[in-house]
């Protein structure tokens, strides 16, 4: 996945995608349908790879690396696995082998989000409201654009009439799938937000490395280091904790909402961490258009608050030490 993106998904071709339409690529998506990376969680009856969770965070990690603007996560680690637990539901099983193809996009909606990603290319839209879960075609919603700090992201304020028609799930059901799917999404999030940090640590300490003051880099100044180095460990300590909310997804754990919690607030503030450090390192330069920086500075500030800002994420921990029945263990024994 990392040498099919450096070739496929620089930042020459993240910057040319804001001056597109719809800012994506037929071809990059082909290609990832090609690698298998689309069908990762689909299936092997609908023409998957039958993977799950623990492996779909590598993957995802590398989408976060190389600032990858296409609906990836959206399509392969969130709406997949959504649809492929709707067993009764013939239209979703169909979508699920177009995904593996590369012929179908479908990004979630949930309540936790006003705004949907990429509606305007989806050919499905899966939408939690309340109890239900909603499977609508692109031509059964309308979609208005939103501004967005990140260019890369297409955000959209949905207008649609819930029907019995595109109902595919409701009560204990339906709120089952809207928590999976607010797991799966904040799990996504935190696998991209660990690529984005490592990617704003290497630029920061390329170019500590080659800037230089007073006749030498500025990357052998001891608080230039200090910083660097608190970074990398943000970094290296939210990563385990990444591994073990996906390890959890898959299994279905019990105490998966809490590990996808933390997981979410360790790998966000690592990433919103190593964009401030990579600035204060770039110095004045940094704030300039034409330094590629901001690319992922601007998508770890971006994904810091969609899936839920840090401060819900915290308050699904306290719920669960305060008086959760994950409370006494968190599923280690005691």
């Amino acid at each position: 996945m990392r040498s099919f993106l450096s070739k496929q998904c620089d930042a020459v071709y993240v910057r040319k995608s804001w001056e597109t339409e719809s800012g994506r690529s037929q071809q990059l998506w082909a290609g990832l349908a090609e690698l298998g990376a689309l069908g990762l969680q689909v299936p092997e009856t609908r023409g998957g790879l039958g993977m799950n969770e623990v492996d779909m965070v590598l993957l995802l990690e590398e989408c976060g690396r190389a600032a990858l603007p296409e609906p990836f996560a959206e399509t392969a680690a969130v709406a997949a696995p959504l649809l492929a637990s709707l067993n009764d539901c013939a239209e979703a099983q169909s979508i699920l082998s177009a995904i593996a193809q590369g012929s179908a996009i479908v990004t979630p909606s949930h309540e936790i989000n006003p705004f949907v990603s990429d509606a305007h290319i989806a050919d499905f839209v899966l939408l939690s409201r309340g109890d239900e879960i909603h499977l609508l075609k692109r031509d059964q919603i309308e979609a208005e654009l939103q501004e967005s700090s990140d260019p890369c992201r297409k955000l959209f304020k949905l207008r649609w009439t819930p029907a019995v028609g595109s109902r595919v799930a409701a009560g204990q059901q339906g709120r089952s799938l809207s928590d999976d799917m607010l797991n799966r999404a904040a799990l996504a999030v935190a696998a991209q937000q660990l690529g984005v940090a490592t990617r704003l640590t290497d630029m920061a300490v390329a170019y500590a490395c080659e800037r230089e003051q007073f006749g030498k880099a500025i990357g052998s100044f001891q608080a230039v280091k200090h910083q660097l180095a608190n970074v990398a460990v943000r970094v290296e300590f939210a990563r385990p904790v990444v591994a073990r909310a996906a390890f959890c997804v898959a299994t279905e754990a019990a105490e998966r909402s809490v590990a996808v919690s933390h997981a979410k607030i360790a790998a966000c503030e690592a990433a919103t961490a190593a964009a401030k450090t990579a600035l204060q390192v770039h110095g004045a330069i940094g704030y300039t258009w034409e330094v590629d920086l901001q690319i992922w500075m601007k998508r770890a500030w971006a994904l810091d608050k969609t899936w839920g800002a840090s401060r819900v994420h915290q308050a699904r921990i306290a719920a669960a030490l305060l008086g959760g029945e994950a409370a006494p263990s968190f599923g280690f024994s005691v």
